[in-house]
Order: structure tokens, then C-alpha cells, then sequence
């Protein structure tokens, strides 16, 4: 159905207001600045804020639109607006609009089977294992991966039509690179079985590990066979950190339309491995990651996993260029390990949003202290999985403000 005449006026003057911020000369300063941080050059530590809980953020987000494609399209761009004009930190606002590619996957063939209990918000799950010896292992199907282009291409006419001489609308694949087996596995197998099953069966968990490897492989096959691969080198996140903008991506004989994976950042993490061995994270997930990265130009590794007990590990990653650091990491000793041979993606811990009773000063003190601590790295701060601040928004925007006081602090 077409979209109202109030529909689209709405989304027309939001596409306006992002079109005149991109084409402040500040964006491509703050662009500038992350390619230099991602090539490993000295620069002051870089600030970005994503994962936000935009349910708290107020009036500025609400929708106004009633047709539901209006509506996604209208959240995106009330979010760019509103980061922008309340917690920029170093975003950069991108003069175009991208639709992506509709791609239908089949999956691996299992039901996630978990207990969940009652109420409502976020709540801690179980999971009933599904996987539970190796006769199950077959049970992992290779997902089928095909693009729907009449509906990639009806997507794209219906966005350009509303507001492409506003802002310009370009069509692309996906530019996300996750490699995360076992944050599918754990749901499968349940979390204590495959804890208990690393040390008691572990040629059964290698099985299992093995074959979800091999279905992951051969989805990303699929989706560059099928053109469905997109280029990350600009104002999007890679990995759990900054933003990918790069001028050594992507490679030289690009030949600029069958994106490779050696063209873009790949990523890999373990995060239900927190509290496994070094020993046990190189032979039950190193070991299959590497696989993925080695296909890739430059690569990110970890999420929610404190990794400062294991960069020696990490070295074995081709290209690797960024490491997360989770808010549970040790610093001193992570940062040490870490030098600058890599970036130091720190990620404070959010709960500082989450208090009672909202402190700054005790946020500045945080932040100045892992500034600190981490003098002579390649430094990205990477404020995430923001899950409330008490809905006081301007808890978020202080934050934004401290956090670039510290970094040009350091400058």
C-alpha cells in the first residue's frame, strides 16, 4: 500500500536534517581520525556509543509515521538524529541511506529449547540441551543461503522513491562478519553440559564444534557466490568496537563489485569462554576460528569475554588488528600484553548509566583511570549493551561529554 502524504513528509524532513549534518566538515575529520587509529597510528583514543536503550531516550524518538516500512525507516533516522545532536562522541554521519539485500537462510534445522521465566524485560534463560551426544551432531544442517532480489529491489525503489533527491539510496549485501559458534552452540547444548563436556567428552565436543565450523564456512560461500557480501571500511562497527573506516580495505585488485572476505574485516569471539583455560579456548574455539580469519583482510577479536590473560593466544590470528576488552578485563595486565601492536577496544562497564543515583564523577574517574593504564596503546572507547539509565537520557549524554573531555585529555 502506498505510504500517506504525512508519512512521507515525515520521513522526508528527517532524511533533510541527517543530509545537512553529513555535509559538516567534522565527519570527515572524525573518518580521518578512525582510519588513522585503525592503521595503528598515534592518535587520541577514539569515542563511540552504540547499542543504546532507545526506549528511554524521550520524545525526540518516538514514531510518527503509521506504515510500517515508514516507521523502520523513521526510527533510523530519529536515532542517527538524536545521537548526533545529544552524544555524538566521534560518530560519523554518512550522506546516504543504505537498503539492504532481503536474504533468506534456512538455518541449521533446530529448535532452541529453553526456560524461560515469567514476566517481563530481560530475564536470565536456561536452555535445555537439544545436542546431547554424538548421534546428535548430524542434526546441524547447512543453512541455504539465497537473495530474494524482486524484494532486495522493491525495498530499494519504494526507499529511493521516498526520499533518494534528499539523500542519496544505495543497495548492498551484508557488512557483518560474525563468526560466533559457540553463542549458538550454548543454546543447543546447554551451558553447564558443555562446560562439563569440554573436560569429560571432549572428542564429542570437537565433533560439535567441527561441524557447526563447517556450516558457518559454507554459509559465507554461499553468500559471496551469490554476491550478498558487502564492503565494512566505512561508518560501520566491526566487531564488538569502533568503526571500520580503513583505506587498507578493500584490497588493491578489488575490482569494486564482488566484494571477497579478504576485502573486509572478519571477526571471531567466544564469549560463553570466560572463564575457560587458555589452554581449552585455543583447542576448542582458536583452533576453528582461525579458519574463518584467515579468509579475511583484517580481523577483530572478542566481545564480552575479558581476553587480557590470552593475547599471547591471539597472536596466532592473521591481520588481527583489534581486541575487545571486556569491562571484566584486567587492564594493567591486558594493556601490557596488548602494546600497541594492536587496538585496545575497552568497553566500560554500563552499569555506571544503571545506578541508583547517577554519579559523573565517579564515571570520569573510571575512564582517567583505564586512560591511564593503557598510555602508549591504540585506544577506542566503546560504550555498549546500555540496558536502562533509569530513564534520565541526559545520564548518556554527560557521559558522551566526559568521555571526550578525557580522550582529548590525552591528545
Amino acid at each position: 500500500m502506498p505510504e500517506s502524504a504525512k508519512d512521507r513528509k515525515i520521513l522526508r524532513d528527517l532524511a533533510r536534517q541527517v543530509a545537512d549534518a553529513a555535509a559538516l566538515p567534522v565527519h570527515a575529520e572524525k573518518a580521518a581520525l578512525w582510519k588513522r587509529l585503525n592503521r595503528l597510528e598515534q592518535v587520541r583514543p577514539m569515542v563511540w556509543i552504540n547499542e543504546v536503550c532507545w526506549n528511554e531516550m524521550g520524545h525526540e524518538v518516538a514514531l510518527r509515521c503509521t506504515d510500517g516500512f515508514c516507521r523502520q525507516w523513521e526510527q533510523h533516522l530519529r536515532e542517527i538524529l538524536y545521537q548526533w545532536r545529544h552524544m555524538p562522541a566521534d560518530m560519523v554521519v554518512e550522506g546516504v541511506l543504505w537498503s539492504p539485500l532481503v536474504i533468506r537462510d534456512s538455518g541449521f534445522g533446530l529448535e532452541v529449547c529453553e526456560r524461560r521465566p515469567k514476566g517481563d524485560g530481560m530475564v536470565a534463560v536456561d536452555f535445555v540441551p537439544v545436542i546431547k551426544s554424538e548421534a546428535d551432531v548430524d542434526r546441524i544442517r547447512t543453512p541455504e543461503v539465497t537473495v530474494d532480489r524482486q524484494a532486495s529491489d522493491r525495498q530499494f525503489d519504494r526507499l529511493a522513491s521516498l526520499v533518494g533527491d534528499v539523500l542519496p539510496v544505495r543497495q548492498r549485501g551484508t557488512p557483518d562478519y560474525w563468526f560466533a559458534p559457540w553463542d549458538i552452540l550454548v543454546m543447543y547444548m546447554g551451558t553447564t553440559e558443555m562446560m562439563m563436556d569440554m573436560a569429560l567428552r571432549p572428542a564429542y565436543v570437537h565433533k560439535v564444534i567441527g561441524r557447526m565450523a563447517e556450516a558457518l564456512l559454507a554459509r559465507l560461500d554461499q553468500l559471496q557466490a551469490q554476491g550478498a557480501l558487502a564492503l565494512n571500511n566505512g561508518y560501520r562497527r566491526v566487531g564488538s568496537g569502533g568503526l571500520g573506516f580503513s583505506d587498507e580495505l578493500p584490497q588493491k585488485d578489488f575490482d569494486g563489485v564482488h566484494v571477497r572476505p579478504i576485502d573486509v574485516w572478519g571477526t571471531a569471539t567466544a564469549q560463553i569462554f570466560s572463564e575457560v583455560s587458555p589452554a581449552m579456548h585455543e583447542e576448542f574455539a582458536l583452533r576453528y576460528e582461525l579458519g574463518w580469519l584467515e579468509r579475511f583482510g583484517l580481523n577483530c577479536y572478542g566481545c564480552c569475554e575479558p581476553l587480557h590473560n590470552k593475547i599471547g593466544l591471539l597472536k596466532q590470528i592473521p591481520r588481527l588488528r583489534r581486541i575487545s576488552m571486556s569491562p571484566k578485563a584486567n587492564v594493567q595486565e591486558g594493556a601490557a600484553a596488548i602494546g600497541d601492536r594492536y587496538i585496545f577496544s575497552h568497553k566500560p562497564n554500563p552499569a555506571v548509566l544503571a545506578a541508583e543515583t547517577w554519579n559523573p564523577d565517579a564515571a570520569r574517574k573510571a575512564l582517567r583511570s583505564v586512560l591511564e593504564r593503557t598510555r602508549g596503546c591504540h585506544v577506542e572507547i566503546i560504550m555498549k549493551d546500555i540496558s536502562t539509565v533509569r530513564g534520565q537520557p541526559r545520564r548518556l549524554w554527560e557521559w558522551s561529554r566526559i568521555a571526550m573531555e578525557e580522550a582529548e585529555r590525552l591528545a
